[in-house]
């Protein structure tokens, strides 16, 4: 099974070197590895050019683009910028984050899952950060969801949920459109990446507005808005964050703008987050 990895880098000079060293001690080699630095002022693409002189299946691909660390949009506008250097022979297209350490059967284990299962869209294992010197499971991990830091997807489930959309929420969107195709996700509890940095850490106040941006133009709602705002604060514990939420999808909304799913993708998503929450209180 041939796996390429896409990893968009902005200033992880303490970070991608970790990275890197995990995936070419993995037990199941990547075929291509293509690392985007994306506008770094830091050693970062001295770090990955050490990296491509001792492996020829890794590429380094300079960007240029704004000096934030932003969520969203620019990190997949990195992405296709490696997308688009890759040929069309691989079974797994990965978008992993340059701060993550994968175990050494990381990959092995991944296509194991994808082989045992036709329907298998998306696949991948959970992250832990470290706190009080020991590893424990991000807060913002779900059974049920795959996070944005280390995407895994079958290619025919890739292309037809019509590649990542260039938004904050395009790790929640990807999923959903995969289940609306009727793609199956499998997270492994078994895999434990270590996250080094994490997630949220560095974003602006501009960042975490984008958020209710990105659910006015997923088509959620007023309702799903308030809702996930609201939880989100909580788990972050940053009460800022649900009017950040709020004033996000207000202004998408007076600005009328383009949402990133049609209609009947909506409904659906609309419709998948409502059984969720429903299931959730049923259970409690």
């Amino acid at each position: 099974m041939k796996f390429y990895i896409i990893i968009p880098a902005h200033n992880e000079e303490e970070n991608i070197g970790l990275t890197l060293d995990s995936l070419v001690n993995q037990t199941l080699i990547p075929d291509q590895l293509i690392i985007v630095n994306d506008n770094s002022s830091d050693s970062t693409k001295m770090i990955v050019e050490a990296f491509v002189k001792k492996h020829s299946w890794i590429r380094l691909i300079n960007k240029r683009s704004t000096d934030q660390h932003l969520p969203g949009a620019k990190i997949i506008d990195a992405f296709n910028k490696g997308y688009d250097e890759l040929d069309e022979h691989f079974d797994v297209i990965c978008k992993f984050d340059a701060d993550m350490v994968f175990e050494s059967n990381y990959l092995e284990k991944l296509a194991q899952h994808f082989n045992a299962n036709p329907k298998l869209g998306m696949a991948a294992g959970f992250c832990y950060i470290k706190k009080h010197n020991a590893w424990v499971l991000e807060n913002l991990t779900q059974k049920e969801h795959i996070r944005g830091a280390l995407k895994a997807y079958k290619k025919q489930c890739f292309l037809q949920i019509g590649k990542l959309r260039p938004s904050i929420g395009w790790d929640t969107i990807d999923e959903l459109l995969a289940q609306y195709y009727q793609w199956d996700i499998l997270t492994d509890k078994t895999l434990k990446v270590k996250h080094l940095k994490p997630t949220g850490q560095n974003y602006s106040a501009g960042a975490q507005l984008l958020q209710g941006v990105a659910t006015y133009r997923m088509r959620l709602g007023l309702a799903l808005t308030l809702i996930i705002g609201f939880k989100m604060a909580i788990m972050k514990r940053k009460p800022l964050l649900f009017f950040y939420f709020i004033k996000g999808y207000f202004k998408a909304k007076k600005e009328e703008q383009t949402y990133l799913v049609d209609p009947k993708q909506g409904k659906f998503i609309r419709d998948f987050r409502w059984n969720g929450i429903l299931k959730k209180i049923k259970l409690n």
